[in-house]
């Protein structure tokens, strides 16, 4: 990814640096139980963790233009550093042993990243939901104003959906951290099954049940794609922001920082251009849903169609992801919310928001259903239509009044209706 949508801490997950110490390290841990079974030399083990880690990762792509393959490239260069005894690395081993087992330990990494980004968006999301637990503002179904909620409830079904989300990244990161040393074809038959589950030990891994010498790619597919429900969350929390900071609406909208300029053209305008921003870089991450998908199927016992997808979608989706969860949590911290004009658009309408409560009603105190609709019905399309005061209407209304009576339907407009299982949901949400 590109400097702009990149933080510093993800990034190093996928620099040359860190994959050349962890194929480093899976192969000086697999020296050790080779060296333990008496496959190989005690020294040879030593030499390798004695010999400078600082690869020159200038050497080892100058080497990898004459070889044409990165791991005997490396190895090429590890040689060079821990002298004749590196005869005896990788010994029984196959490049996929080394670049699955690998990108399991990035993919593992760049997983604890995103969970302490979900962290701290939930931490952002309870926050404001308490805080606004109670500001009343209107339901909107097709767009359309339907019965209040209140602020702190929308965010509160945000917060339940990345809990969701944090809950799909533990498990897929558990079912993408296994590890594969099984050699060609992966029969082990060119070494013991003992070295993979030490080196899985070592690294903070499970073992592959059955690699056929690469790592099930439906494995890679189920994080990938929890990758993607992540992103559609991330959207559908920024649609609802964009939405409501729509000059019609204003209910909240993105802090504007003292001379942030909305536009080159006018002067006025603010623009909800980070959650617009992140609608974007969600689409990017879930771009990597369908190649990940698609790199399940794979030739017998490996080929290597799925590796240059993932050297692309592996950086880019982690990265991207990780930027966008960042820039989320700041914009759910910083959000300005306005509960006055929440209220002001509850009012707009002149009551219709009550007209189920008056259905009901209506069917209570004995009119059919069929018959207690028409009867709301009409009045509230006079008071949507007209700009009238739809309490009015109803008590001015002889069928109505008669079933219900003036105090009765006084009482049906109460908005403290609509907020009496605030404390029952936010239980069920948060706990407590």
């Amino acid at each position: 990814m590109i400097p702009r949508y990149s933080r510093p801490e993800m990034v190093r997950i996928w620099e040359p640096e860190n994959r050349f110490q962890i194929w480093f390290e899976i192969e000086a841990h697999a020296c050790d139980a080779q060296a333990a079974l008496g496959v190989i030399p005690k020294e040879a083990a030593e030499a390798v963790w004695a010999c400078d880690r600082a690869f020159d990762i200038a050497r080892i792509d100058e080497i990898e233009r004459v070889t044409r393959h990165d791991v005997i490239a490396f190895l090429t260069h590890l040689g060079e550093k821990a002298g004749p005894l590196a005869r005896f690395v990788h010994q029984g081993m196959t490049s996929s042993d080394v670049l699955d087992t690998c990108l399991a330990v990035q993919l593992s990494q760049a997983a604890d990243v995103l969970l302490a980004d979900l962290d701290a968006l939930l931490a952002a999301l309870k926050r404001r939901a308490e805080e606004h637990k109670y500001t009343l503002t209107i339901g909107r179904s097709h767009g359309i104003h339907a019965e209040p909620t209140t602020f702190g409830l929308k965010l509160a079904g945000h917060y339940a959906a990345f809990t969701r989300n944090r809950a799909r990244l533990v498990a897929a990161r558990a079912e993408v951290a296994t590890c594969a040393i099984s050699g060609p074809v992966g029969t082990f038959a060119t070494i013991d099954p003992s070295v993979e589950a030490h080196v899985a030990a070592k690294l903070g891994l499970t073992v592959e049940p059955v690699s056929t010498q690469i790592i099930p790619r439906d494995r890679h597919a189920a994080f990938f794609a929890t990758l993607g429900v992540i992103a559609s969350s991330i959207e559908h929390l920024a649609t609802e922001i964009r939405h409501l900071q729509r000059t019609e609406v204003r209910e909240a909208e993105e802090f504007f920082h003292p001379g942030q300029k909305g536009s080159s053209a006018m002067p006025h305008k603010r623009n909800p251009v980070l959650t617009e921003n992140l609608t974007g870089l969600a689409r990017l991450v879930r771009s990597a849903v369908t190649p990940a998908l698609e790199n399940v199927t794979l030739w017998h016992e490996r080929d290597i169609s799925h590796s240059s997808v993932e050297r692309m979608i592996g950086p880019d989706a982690t990265i991207t992801l990780d930027f966008a969860l960042a820039r989320l949590t700041g914009v759910i911290e910083k959000l300005v919310v306005y509960p006055e004009r929440m209220q002001a658009n509850l009012d707009s309408l002149g009551g219709l928001h009550f007209s189920q409560r008056v259905l009901l009603a209506l069917t209570q105190a004995g009119l059919s259903r069929e018959g207690s609709y028409a009867a709301v019905q009409r009045n509230a399309m006079k008071s949507w239509q007209e700009g009238l005061d739809f309490q009015a209407l109803l008590k001015a209304d002889a069928e109505v009044a008669a079933a219900l009576g003036e105090d009765t339907i006084t009482g049906l407009f109460d908005p403290g209706f609509h907020t009496r299982q605030v404390d029952a949901i936010f239980a069920r949400v948060f706990g407590g």
